[in-house]
C-alpha cells in the first residue's frame, strides 16, 4: 500500500515538474495553441467522412440512408444544446478539465462507433460526439483566449478556423482510401488512438484557469435555455421532413419563445446567471453573434444545398459533386490564417463586413448558375464561399472574446457557439424547404437558384450586423500568470 502511494507521488512529481518545465518555455503561448488545435484535429477529422461513408455503412448496418442522418443531425442539436452548459462549468470549475473530459468522450465515441452492431447503438454512440463537441470547442477558445492578449485573438482564432475547417478536408482525403481498402470501421479504429494521443499531450501541455468558488451553476437557466433552443433546432431539423404544419414541429416552434422569456425572467433574478444578459447590450457581443448567425446561414446551407444541385440540376455524378466540395472547406482553411494576421491592421469590422459580402457573392454566383457552366466557375463559388468565411470568422470571434471580462470567457465563446448552430440548422432547413416549395412552379433548377438567392440575403443582413462592429482598441487584457496556469 506505502509503495503504491509512493509511486503515485513520484508519478504526480513527475508530471508536475514536465508541466512547469512547459510553461516556463518563452512560447508557452504558441505551445498551447499547437497542443490545443492537435486535440480539435484528432476529434474533427472524421466529421465529413462520415458523410462520404453514409452508404456504406447503410449497407453494413442494414438500414437506410434516411435513418442515418439522425447520426449527422443529431450531434449538431447536441451541440447546440450543450455549449452554453459547458461553457459556463469551465468558467466555474476549470477549463483544462473540460476539454480533456471532451477529448476523453470523443474516444469513447470513436470506440463505440467503430463497435457498432445496430443503427441505434451508431446513433447513440454520435450522439456522444455532439456532447464532446461542445465541450472542446467552447473550452478551446476559452483556454486560447486566456493565453493569448486581444490584439492576438483574431490571429489565433485564424488558426483555430485552419483546423476546423482543414480536419475534415484532411479526413476525406486519407479516409476515402481506408474505407475502399478496409472498410468504414477502420476510420475510427485509427481516430482512436490519434485521439489518446491528443490527451496525453494536452494533459501536460494545457493551462488550467482559475476556478470560481463559491458560485452556483444556474440550473434553472440551463435547463430553460437547453429547451428553448432544442426546440428550436428540433423544429427547424424536422419542418422540411414533417411539415411545417406539423404538430411535431409547430409545438416546438411555440415552445421555444416561451422557454426563452422564462430563460430571460430566471437571468435576472439569479447572482450568479447562465448568461450575463447586460452583455447584449453590449455592440461589439450582439452584433458579432448575429453576424455569425447569419453567416453560418448562408455558408452551411450552401454547403448542404450544393451537391444536390450538382447531381439533379447539373447532372454530376456523386463522386465528382463531393470532390468538388472540397474546394469550400480548402479556401476556408487557407484564408482565415492570412486573414486573422490582416485584421490586425484592417480592424475587426472591416474583415467581417468583407467575409460577409464574399459569403453573398457566393451565394449571388449559384444563384444564376447554369447547367453549361464550366468546371471552374462551379470551383470558384464553392472556394468563393470558403474565402468569406475565412476572412470574417476569425475577426467575429476575437470581437466576441475582447467585449467580455476574462473569467466568463467560457459563456462568451458558447453563446458564439449557440448562434453559429442556429444558423447551421436554420440554414439548411429553410434553404431546402424554400428549394422543395419552390420546384413545382420554378423548375428543379429555378428552385436551387431561389434556395441560393435567400441564403445571399442573410449573408447580406451578416454585412449589415457586422458594420456595427467596433474596432477593438489595442490593450493589454489581463491574462493568466503562467504560475497560475499549470494544473
Amino acid at each position: 500500500m506505502c509503495v503504491a502511494i509512493c509511486e503515485e507521488r513520484v508519478e504526480a512529481g513527475l508530471r508536475a515538474a514536465t508541466q512547469r518545465r512547459i510553461a516556463a518555455h518563452p512560447r508557452y503561448p504558441q505551445i498551447v495553441l499547437v497542443s490545443a488545435l492537435f486535440g480539435l484535429l484528432s476529434v474533427n477529422i472524421t466529421f465529413t467522412i462520415f458523410n462520404v461513408a453514409l452508404v456504406s455503412i447503410a449497407n453494413d448496418l442494414h438500414t437506410t440512408q434516411n435513418t442515418l442522418t439522425w447520426a449527422i443531425t443529431g450531434p449538431l442539436l447536441i451541440v447546440g444544446v450543450a455549449a452554453p452548459i459547458f461553457g459556463k462549468l469551465g468558467d466555474l470549475r476549470g477549463h483544462r478539465k473540460l476539454f480533456l473530459l471532451g477529448l476523453s468522450g470523443a474516444f469513447l465515441s470513436a470506440i463505440l462507433v467503430a463497435a457498432s452492431w445496430s443503427v441505434g447503438s451508431l446513433i447513440g454512440a454520435r450522439l456522444l460526439s455532439g456532447f464532446e463537441g461542445a465541450s472542446t470547442t467552447v473550452t478551446s477558445w476559452a483556454l486560447l483566449f486566456r493565453v493569448f492578449p486581444p490584439e492576438d485573438r483574431t490571429k489565433v482564432m485564424g488558426w483555430w478556423s485552419l483546423i476546423g475547417a482543414g480536419g475534415p478536408v484532411i479526413g476525406v482525403a486519407i479516409g476515402s482510401p481506408v474505407i475502399q481498402a478496409f472498410g468504414w470501421r477502420w476510420i475510427f479504429i485509427v481516430q482512436a488512438p490519434l485521439i489518446l494521443l491528443a490527451i496525453v499531450v494536452n494533459a501536460l501541455v494545457l493551462p488550467e484557469t482559475e476556478p470560481q468558488p463559491g458560485q452556483r451553476f444556474d440550473i434553472a437557466g440551463a435547463v430553460l435555455l437547453a429547451s428553448g433552443v432544442g426546440a428550436l433546432l428540433f423544429g427547424l431539423n424536422k419542418g422540411t421532413e414533417w411539415g411545417w404544419s406539423s404538430p411535431g414541429v409547430v409545438v416546438p416552434l411555440l415552445l421555444c419563445p416561451a422557454a426563452l422569456a422564462a430563460f430571460a425572467a430566471v437571468e435576472f433574478r439569479v447572482s450568479d446567471p447562465l448568461f450575463r444578459l447586460e452583455w447584449f447590450g453590449r455592440r461589439n457581443f450582439t452584433m458579432p453573434c448575429i453576424a455569425n448567425l447569419l453567416l453560418n446561414f448562408a455558408y452551411m446551407g450552401g454547403f448542404f444545398l450544393t451537391p444536390l444541385m450538382l447531381e439533379r440540376a447539373f447532372g454530376y455524378g456523386e463522386a465528382r459533386a463531393g470532390i468538388l466540395q472540397i474546394a469550400r472547406p480548402l479556401a476556408f482553411s487557407i484564408a482565415a490564417p492570412v486573414a486573422g494576421y490582416l485584421a490586425v491592421k484592417t480592424g475587426e469590422r472591416a474583415a467581417a463586413v468583407t467575409g460577409s459580402a464574399v459569403v453573398m457573392m457566393s451565394m449571388l454566383v449559384f444563384g444564376v448558375l447554369e447547367p453549361s457552366a464550366s468546371v471552374l466557375l462551379v470551383i470558384g463559388a464553392l472556394a468563393l464561399s470558403g474565402l468569406g468565411n475565412g476572412i470574417g470568422s476569425p475577426s467575429i470571434s476575437a470581437s466576441v472574446a475582447n467585449s467580455v471580462e476574462i473569467e466568463h470567457m467560457g459563456s462568451a465563446s458558447a453563446a458564439l457557439q449557440l448562434a453559429s448552430q442556429v444558423g447551421v440548422v436554420a440554414g439548411i432547413q429553410i434553404m431546402e424547404t424554400v428549394q422543395v416549395a419552390r420546384q413545382e412552379s420554378a423548375g428543379v433548377l429555378g428552385s436551387f437558384h431561389d434556395a441560393y438567392l435567400v441564403a445571399a440575403g442573410a449573408a447580406a443582413l451578416g454585412i449589415l450586423a457586422s458594420a456595427f462592429i467596433r474596432r477593438t482598441a489595442r490593450r493589454e487584457l489581463p491574462t493568466l500568470a503562467v504560475e497560475a496556469m499549470v494544473g
